[in-house]
């Protein structure tokens, strides 16, 4: 997405989920997904500015890229992961 609205990043593509699945029931106790976050709000900013180029106001770019974030650490966490509801 980063790059269908302008950017320039290549072979990015974070873990792939399966992967992420096998640690995840194995003996690891950390798994950091900090770079698809990014990735995320990255594109989402991107998507904004491309559609709307007068944009200026934070709220209107940052608002939809903060719900993005939030869906995908919400989708990782209950479908990845299995760490919803886990203290």
């Amino acid at each position: 997405m980063i790059n269908k609205y302008g950017g320039k990043m290549e072979g990015t593509a974070g873990i792939p989920e399966e992967q992420l699945r096998k640690a995840a029931k194995s003996a690891v106790c950390k798994i950091n997904i900090d770079s698809d976050g990014r990735l995320v709000m990255t594109a989402l900013i991107r998507k904004v500015f491309s559609e709307k180029p007068g944009e200026f106001d934070p709220r209107k770019y940052l608002g939809p890229a903060r719900e993005a974030l939030v869906k995908m650490y919400m989708d990782k966490n209950e479908k990845v992961l299995g760490s919803a509801g886990r203290y």
